[in-house]
Protein backbone atom coordinates (compact mmCIF):
# COMPACT_ATOMS: atom_id res chain seq x y z
CA UNK A 1 0.00 0.00 0.00
CA UNK A 2 1.38 3.28 -1.43
CA UNK A 3 0.37 6.14 1.48
CA UNK A 4 -0.18 9.91 -1.08
CA UNK A 5 -0.39 13.15 0.09
CA UNK A 6 -2.83 15.31 -2.00
CA UNK A 7 -2.05 18.22 -3.17
CA UNK A 8 -5.20 20.79 -4.19
CA UNK A 9 -5.79 23.83 -6.11
CA UNK A 10 -9.34 24.92 -5.51
CA UNK A 11 -10.87 28.09 -7.72
CA UNK A 12 -14.07 28.95 -8.81
CA UNK A 13 -14.75 27.01 -10.99
CA UNK A 14 -12.12 24.52 -11.40
CA UNK A 15 -10.16 22.02 -8.80
CA UNK A 16 -6.49 20.95 -10.26
CA UNK A 17 -4.90 18.04 -7.83
CA UNK A 18 -1.69 16.08 -8.13
CA UNK A 19 -1.09 13.03 -5.90
CA UNK A 20 2.45 12.58 -4.32
CA UNK A 21 4.06 9.04 -2.63
CA UNK A 22 4.38 9.82 1.16
CA UNK A 23 7.52 7.79 1.31
CA UNK A 24 10.75 9.04 2.98
CA UNK A 25 12.07 10.57 -0.17
CA UNK A 26 13.41 14.17 0.42
CA UNK A 27 11.57 14.60 -3.11
CA UNK A 28 8.27 12.69 -3.11
CA UNK A 29 7.36 11.51 -6.38
CA UNK A 30 4.57 12.46 -8.13
CA UNK A 31 1.73 9.73 -8.90
CA UNK A 32 -0.43 11.48 -11.19
CA UNK A 33 -2.05 15.61 -11.29
CA UNK A 34 -5.58 15.93 -13.01
CA UNK A 35 -8.37 18.95 -13.42
CA UNK A 36 -12.25 18.78 -12.74
CA UNK A 37 -12.95 21.55 -15.29
CA UNK A 38 -15.76 23.86 -15.62
CA UNK A 39 -17.40 22.32 -11.95
CA UNK A 40 -20.67 24.83 -11.89
CA UNK A 41 -21.79 23.82 -15.12
CA UNK A 42 -20.08 21.44 -17.82
CA UNK A 43 -18.00 19.59 -14.85
CA UNK A 44 -14.93 17.14 -16.74
CA UNK A 45 -12.31 15.43 -14.84
CA UNK A 46 -8.88 14.23 -16.65
CA UNK A 47 -6.42 12.60 -15.16
CA UNK A 48 -2.60 12.47 -16.61
CA UNK A 49 0.63 9.92 -15.39
CA UNK A 50 3.47 11.87 -14.41
CA UNK A 51 4.91 12.27 -18.10
CA UNK A 52 1.50 14.33 -19.18
CA UNK A 53 0.53 11.63 -20.96
CA UNK A 54 -3.63 10.82 -20.18
CA UNK A 55 -4.80 8.17 -17.98
CA UNK A 56 -8.49 8.55 -17.42
CA UNK A 57 -11.18 11.11 -17.98
CA UNK A 58 -14.91 11.75 -16.66
CA UNK A 59 -17.99 13.60 -17.50
CA UNK A 60 -20.87 14.14 -15.42
CA UNK A 61 -23.03 16.06 -18.56
CA UNK A 62 -24.07 19.99 -19.45
CA UNK A 63 -26.22 21.39 -17.04
CA UNK A 64 -24.51 19.89 -13.73
CA UNK A 65 -23.39 21.66 -10.60
CA UNK A 66 -20.32 19.41 -9.07
CA UNK A 67 -19.20 21.58 -6.55
CA UNK A 68 -16.31 21.45 -4.32
CA UNK A 69 -17.32 18.64 -2.16
CA UNK A 70 -18.03 16.29 -4.34
CA UNK A 71 -15.09 17.03 -7.56
CA UNK A 72 -12.60 16.28 -4.46
CA UNK A 73 -14.48 12.78 -2.99
CA UNK A 74 -14.54 11.84 -6.64
CA UNK A 75 -10.82 12.71 -7.19
CA UNK A 76 -10.09 10.42 -3.40
CA UNK A 77 -12.35 7.50 -4.71
CA UNK A 78 -10.63 7.72 -7.73
CA UNK A 79 -7.00 7.68 -6.62
CA UNK A 80 -7.66 4.70 -4.54
CA UNK A 81 -9.64 3.11 -6.76
CA UNK A 82 -8.03 3.63 -10.21
CA UNK A 83 -4.29 3.81 -8.52
CA UNK A 84 -3.24 0.86 -7.71
CA UNK A 85 -2.60 0.52 -3.74
CA UNK A 86 -3.11 3.56 -2.85
CA UNK A 87 -4.30 5.41 0.57
CA UNK A 88 -5.10 9.07 1.03
CA UNK A 89 -3.37 9.86 3.71
CA UNK A 90 -3.15 13.68 3.92
CA UNK A 91 -4.05 16.93 1.55
CA UNK A 92 -2.28 20.32 1.26
CA UNK A 93 -4.02 22.79 -0.35
CA UNK A 94 -2.58 26.05 -2.18
CA UNK A 95 -4.45 29.20 0.03
CA UNK A 96 -2.86 32.35 -2.20
CA UNK A 97 -3.35 34.67 1.63
CA UNK A 98 -2.63 33.95 4.87
CA UNK A 99 -2.80 36.62 6.81
CA UNK A 100 -0.84 38.16 10.04
CA UNK A 101 -1.53 35.30 11.94
CA UNK A 102 0.20 32.76 9.14
CA UNK A 103 3.62 32.90 8.14
CA UNK A 104 4.37 29.28 7.01
CA UNK A 105 2.52 26.12 6.61
CA UNK A 106 -0.48 25.50 9.30
CA UNK A 107 -2.43 22.55 10.21
CA UNK A 108 -5.73 23.15 8.92
CA UNK A 109 -8.65 23.11 11.75
CA UNK A 110 -12.54 24.72 11.94
CA UNK A 111 -10.98 27.38 13.61
CA UNK A 112 -8.24 28.18 10.76
CA UNK A 113 -10.84 28.23 8.31
CA UNK A 114 -13.22 30.88 9.68
CA UNK A 115 -10.02 33.03 10.14
CA UNK A 116 -8.66 32.59 6.11
CA UNK A 117 -12.56 32.89 5.24
CA UNK A 118 -12.60 36.41 6.84
CA UNK A 119 -9.59 37.62 4.49
CA UNK A 120 -11.73 36.57 1.56
CA UNK A 121 -12.59 40.37 1.53
CA UNK A 122 -8.87 41.00 0.94
CA UNK A 123 -8.71 38.72 -1.76
CA UNK A 124 -11.46 38.30 -3.46
CA UNK A 125 -10.34 36.35 -6.54
CA UNK A 126 -8.71 33.54 -4.89
CA UNK A 127 -9.39 33.02 -1.17
CA UNK A 128 -12.87 32.37 -0.72
CA UNK A 129 -12.68 28.92 -3.10
CA UNK A 130 -9.44 27.85 -1.75
CA UNK A 131 -10.77 27.72 1.88
CA UNK A 132 -14.15 25.90 0.44
CA UNK A 133 -11.92 23.07 -0.76
CA UNK A 134 -10.27 22.62 2.18
CA UNK A 135 -13.88 23.11 4.01
CA UNK A 136 -15.17 20.60 2.21
CA UNK A 137 -13.10 18.09 2.32
CA UNK A 138 -13.07 18.27 6.01
CA UNK A 139 -16.62 17.58 6.01
CA UNK A 140 -16.70 14.86 3.93
CA UNK A 141 -13.15 13.03 4.78
CA UNK A 142 -13.43 14.35 8.76
CA UNK A 143 -10.25 12.48 9.97
CA UNK A 144 -7.98 13.58 6.38
CA UNK A 145 -4.79 15.46 8.04
CA UNK A 146 -5.21 19.19 6.00
CA UNK A 147 -2.45 21.40 5.53
CA UNK A 148 -2.75 25.16 4.79
CA UNK A 149 0.43 26.36 2.58
CA UNK A 150 0.02 30.30 1.73
CA UNK A 151 1.42 32.17 -1.10
CA UNK A 152 2.04 35.32 0.80
CA UNK A 153 4.23 33.33 3.50
CA UNK A 154 7.57 33.83 0.73
CA UNK A 155 7.24 37.65 1.28
CA UNK A 156 7.42 38.16 4.68
CA UNK A 157 10.93 37.97 4.52
CA UNK A 158 10.46 41.95 2.74
CA UNK A 159 12.12 44.96 4.49
CA UNK A 160 9.51 46.41 6.36
CA UNK A 161 9.37 49.35 4.28
CA UNK A 162 8.61 47.10 1.32
CA UNK A 163 5.71 45.94 2.99
CA UNK A 164 3.78 49.31 4.48
CA UNK A 165 1.58 51.48 2.90
CA UNK A 166 2.10 55.18 3.71
CA UNK A 167 -1.37 55.64 5.63
CA UNK A 168 -2.34 55.47 8.97
CA UNK A 169 -1.78 53.10 11.45
CA UNK A 170 -5.16 52.35 12.05
CA UNK A 171 -5.46 51.14 8.89
CA UNK A 172 -2.24 49.09 8.36
CA UNK A 173 -3.30 47.27 11.52
CA UNK A 174 -6.24 45.93 10.24
CA UNK A 175 -3.66 44.03 7.33
CA UNK A 176 -3.89 46.81 4.84
CA UNK A 177 -0.10 46.05 3.93
CA UNK A 178 1.92 44.67 0.58
CA UNK A 179 1.35 41.01 0.88
CA UNK A 180 3.00 39.56 -2.23
CA UNK A 181 1.81 36.46 -3.84
CA UNK A 182 2.70 33.82 -5.88
CA UNK A 183 4.69 33.01 -3.11
CA UNK A 184 4.66 29.13 -3.74
CA UNK A 185 6.54 29.40 -6.74
CA UNK A 186 9.14 31.58 -5.77
CA UNK A 187 10.36 29.39 -3.16
CA UNK A 188 10.16 26.78 -5.71
CA UNK A 189 12.48 28.48 -7.93
CA UNK A 190 14.33 29.94 -5.30
CA UNK A 191 15.90 26.46 -4.17
CA UNK A 192 17.08 25.75 -8.03
CA UNK A 193 18.69 28.88 -8.63
CA UNK A 194 22.07 27.13 -7.15
CA UNK A 195 21.70 24.51 -9.14
CA UNK A 196 22.27 26.79 -12.00
CA UNK A 197 24.19 29.44 -11.23
CA UNK A 198 25.63 28.79 -7.59
CA UNK A 199 27.03 32.28 -6.98
CA UNK A 200 23.96 33.87 -7.38
CA UNK A 201 23.06 36.42 -5.07
CA UNK A 202 20.84 38.95 -6.72
CA UNK A 203 17.81 37.72 -8.78
CA UNK A 204 14.86 38.49 -10.27
CA UNK A 205 12.27 36.23 -10.94
CA UNK A 206 9.37 36.46 -13.83
CA UNK A 207 6.45 34.27 -12.88
CA UNK A 208 4.44 34.56 -16.19
CA UNK A 209 1.38 33.33 -16.69
CA UNK A 210 -2.24 34.08 -16.85
CA UNK A 211 -1.43 35.58 -13.49
CA UNK A 212 2.13 37.61 -13.68
CA UNK A 213 4.11 38.81 -11.20
CA UNK A 214 8.31 39.36 -10.59
CA UNK A 215 10.31 39.01 -7.49
CA UNK A 216 13.66 40.37 -6.56
CA UNK A 217 15.76 37.79 -4.28
CA UNK A 218 18.19 38.67 -2.20
CA UNK A 219 20.15 35.39 -1.26
CA UNK A 220 17.04 33.15 -2.10
CA UNK A 221 14.96 35.54 0.37
CA UNK A 222 12.02 37.91 -1.30
CA UNK A 223 12.67 41.79 -0.84
CA UNK A 224 10.25 43.29 -3.41
CA UNK A 225 7.39 41.80 -5.26
CA UNK A 226 4.78 43.35 -8.30
CA UNK A 227 1.67 41.81 -6.36
CA UNK A 228 0.66 44.00 -3.73
CA UNK A 229 -2.71 43.77 -1.22
CA UNK A 230 -4.12 41.34 -3.73
CA UNK A 231 -3.68 39.68 -6.93
CA UNK A 232 -4.48 42.79 -8.60
CA UNK A 233 -1.62 44.85 -8.77
CA UNK A 234 2.00 45.16 -10.67
CA UNK A 235 2.22 43.73 -14.04
CA UNK A 236 -1.14 43.75 -16.81
CA UNK A 237 -2.47 40.08 -16.44
CA UNK A 238 -4.30 38.21 -18.87
CA UNK A 239 -7.90 39.99 -17.86
CA UNK A 240 -6.26 41.64 -14.49
CA UNK A 241 -5.62 45.23 -14.74
CA UNK A 242 -2.18 45.20 -12.80
CA UNK A 243 -1.14 48.56 -11.40
CA UNK A 244 -3.99 51.31 -12.25
CA UNK A 245 -4.06 54.81 -10.21
CA UNK A 246 -5.96 55.15 -7.19
CA UNK A 247 -6.86 58.47 -8.74
CA UNK A 248 -8.15 56.83 -11.81
CA UNK A 249 -10.72 54.68 -9.51
CA UNK A 250 -11.90 57.87 -8.10
CA UNK A 251 -13.09 59.06 -11.12
CA UNK A 252 -14.69 55.49 -12.35
CA UNK A 253 -16.99 55.59 -9.39
CA UNK A 254 -17.55 59.23 -9.53
CA UNK A 255 -18.41 59.71 -13.46
CA UNK A 256 -18.36 56.12 -15.36
CA UNK A 257 -21.49 54.72 -13.09
CA UNK A 258 -19.24 52.24 -11.45
CA UNK A 259 -20.07 50.87 -8.09
CA UNK A 260 -17.59 48.88 -6.14
CA UNK A 261 -19.07 45.20 -7.49
CA UNK A 262 -19.11 46.48 -10.97
CA UNK A 263 -15.56 48.02 -10.46
CA UNK A 264 -13.94 44.81 -8.88
CA UNK A 265 -15.58 43.22 -12.21
CA UNK A 266 -13.83 45.33 -14.28
CA UNK A 267 -10.53 45.42 -13.06
CA UNK A 268 -10.48 41.72 -12.04
CA UNK A 269 -11.98 40.15 -15.39
CA UNK A 270 -12.25 42.63 -18.31
CA UNK A 271 -9.05 44.50 -18.17
CA UNK A 272 -5.22 43.41 -18.90
CA UNK A 273 -4.18 42.13 -22.19
CA UNK A 274 -7.68 41.44 -22.90
CA UNK A 275 -8.70 45.16 -21.94
CA UNK A 276 -5.75 46.17 -23.89
CA UNK A 277 -6.15 44.02 -26.87
CA UNK A 278 -10.09 43.84 -27.16
CA UNK A 279 -10.25 40.35 -28.05
CA UNK A 280 -8.48 37.79 -25.70
CA UNK A 281 -5.78 37.90 -22.97
CA UNK A 282 -4.31 35.02 -24.11
CA UNK A 283 -0.37 35.71 -24.93
CA UNK A 284 -0.28 33.36 -27.15
CA UNK A 285 -2.57 34.66 -29.58
CA UNK A 286 -1.44 37.90 -28.85
CA UNK A 287 2.58 37.30 -29.64
CA UNK A 288 1.18 36.03 -33.05
CA UNK A 289 -0.93 38.96 -34.25
CA UNK A 290 -0.28 41.80 -36.61
CA UNK A 291 -3.67 43.53 -35.05
CA UNK A 292 -2.09 46.97 -33.40
CA UNK A 293 -3.84 46.49 -30.49
CA UNK A 294 -2.59 43.21 -29.82
CA UNK A 295 0.56 44.49 -30.40
CA UNK A 296 0.31 47.27 -27.72
CA UNK A 297 -1.02 44.65 -25.53
CA UNK A 298 2.37 42.91 -25.63
CA UNK A 299 4.24 45.96 -25.91
CA UNK A 300 2.62 46.89 -22.61
CA UNK A 301 3.48 43.94 -20.61
CA UNK A 302 6.87 43.96 -21.94
CA UNK A 303 7.25 48.04 -20.55
CA UNK A 304 5.61 47.24 -17.59
CA UNK A 305 8.13 44.20 -16.56
CA UNK A 306 11.42 46.52 -18.05
CA UNK A 307 10.22 49.28 -15.14
CA UNK A 308 10.03 46.76 -12.66
CA UNK A 309 13.13 45.48 -13.43
CA UNK A 310 15.14 48.65 -13.18
CA UNK A 311 13.74 49.00 -9.84
CA UNK A 312 14.17 45.88 -8.42
CA UNK A 313 17.85 45.84 -9.78
CA UNK A 314 18.35 49.19 -7.71
CA UNK A 315 16.59 47.19 -4.52
CA UNK A 316 19.42 44.65 -4.94
CA UNK A 317 21.91 47.08 -6.29
CA UNK A 318 22.52 44.79 -9.34
CA UNK A 319 21.55 42.08 -10.78
CA UNK A 320 23.61 38.42 -10.88
CA UNK A 321 20.43 36.71 -12.78
CA UNK A 322 17.10 36.42 -14.45
CA UNK A 323 14.65 33.75 -14.58
CA UNK A 324 11.75 32.84 -16.54
CA UNK A 325 9.08 30.60 -15.11
CA UNK A 326 5.30 29.60 -15.70
CA UNK A 327 3.05 29.12 -18.67
CA UNK A 328 3.98 32.45 -20.09
CA UNK A 329 7.91 32.55 -19.09
CA UNK A 330 8.64 28.93 -19.60
CA UNK A 331 7.18 28.61 -23.41
CA UNK A 332 7.26 32.68 -24.92
CA UNK A 333 10.82 33.15 -26.41
CA UNK A 334 8.94 36.26 -27.99
CA UNK A 335 8.28 37.43 -24.76
CA UNK A 336 11.72 36.73 -23.04
CA UNK A 337 13.74 38.24 -25.77
CA UNK A 338 11.30 41.26 -25.64
CA UNK A 339 12.33 42.22 -22.32
CA UNK A 340 16.29 40.77 -22.46
CA UNK A 341 16.18 43.92 -25.23
CA UNK A 342 15.71 46.41 -23.20
CA UNK A 343 18.13 45.17 -20.28
CA UNK A 344 21.27 45.42 -22.55
CA UNK A 345 22.28 48.32 -20.48
CA UNK A 346 22.19 45.63 -17.31
CA UNK A 347 24.50 43.69 -19.12
CA UNK A 348 21.66 40.81 -20.64
CA UNK A 349 22.83 39.70 -23.68
CA UNK A 350 20.60 36.72 -25.25
CA UNK A 351 21.72 33.46 -26.92
CA UNK A 352 18.38 33.39 -29.60
CA UNK A 353 19.37 29.29 -30.55
CA UNK A 354 19.01 29.18 -26.49
CA UNK A 355 16.36 31.02 -26.38
CA UNK A 356 14.46 29.14 -28.66
CA UNK A 357 15.05 26.13 -27.44
CA UNK A 358 13.56 27.33 -24.10
CA UNK A 359 16.70 27.39 -22.58
CA UNK A 360 17.74 26.13 -19.64
CA UNK A 361 20.16 28.63 -19.38
CA UNK A 362 19.32 31.25 -22.46
CA UNK A 363 22.42 33.96 -22.02
CA UNK A 364 25.18 34.12 -24.13
CA UNK A 365 28.30 33.19 -22.76
CA UNK A 366 29.66 36.66 -22.52
CA UNK A 367 26.37 38.18 -20.71
CA UNK A 368 27.65 39.88 -17.11
CA UNK A 369 24.04 38.71 -16.49
CA UNK A 370 23.13 34.99 -16.30
CA UNK A 371 19.23 34.67 -17.89
CA UNK A 372 17.42 31.02 -17.28
CA UNK A 373 14.11 29.17 -18.12
CA UNK A 374 13.62 27.46 -14.77
CA UNK A 375 10.10 25.24 -14.62
CA UNK A 376 8.16 26.00 -11.45
CA UNK A 377 6.55 23.59 -9.43
CA UNK A 378 4.23 24.76 -6.94
CA UNK A 379 2.65 21.29 -6.25
CA UNK A 380 5.40 20.00 -4.95
CA UNK A 381 6.34 22.56 -3.07
CA UNK A 382 3.01 22.08 -1.00
CA UNK A 383 3.52 18.76 -0.93
CA UNK A 384 6.74 18.97 0.65
CA UNK A 385 5.51 21.30 3.05
CA UNK A 386 2.63 19.14 4.10
CA UNK A 387 5.01 16.48 4.93
CA UNK A 388 7.69 18.38 6.65
CA UNK A 389 4.73 19.79 8.96
CA UNK A 390 2.85 16.64 9.35
CA UNK A 391 5.62 14.69 10.41
CA UNK A 392 6.80 17.30 13.10
CA UNK A 393 2.98 17.53 14.74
Amino acid sequence: MTDAVLVVNSGSTSLKFAAYAAGADAVPPLLCRGVVDSMTSDPHFIAKAPDGTPIDAHEWGEGQNLGHGRALSFIIQWLEQHEANIKVVAAGHRVVLGGTRFEGPVRITPEVLDYLDGLSAMEPSHQAYNVRGARELAQDFPGLPQVAMFDTSFHRSMPEVAQVYALPAELRDTGVRHWGYHGISYDYISRQVPKYVPDARRVIVAHLGGGASMCAMLDGRSMETTMAFAGLTGLPMATRSGDVPADVLFYLLKTQGHDVASLEKLLYGKSGLLGLSGVTGDMRQLQDSKDPAAVLAVDAFVYAMTKFTGAYAAVLGGLDALVFTAGIGENSPIVRAALCARLEWLGVKLDPAANTANGPRISATDSRVGVFVIPTNEELMIAQHTLALLQTA
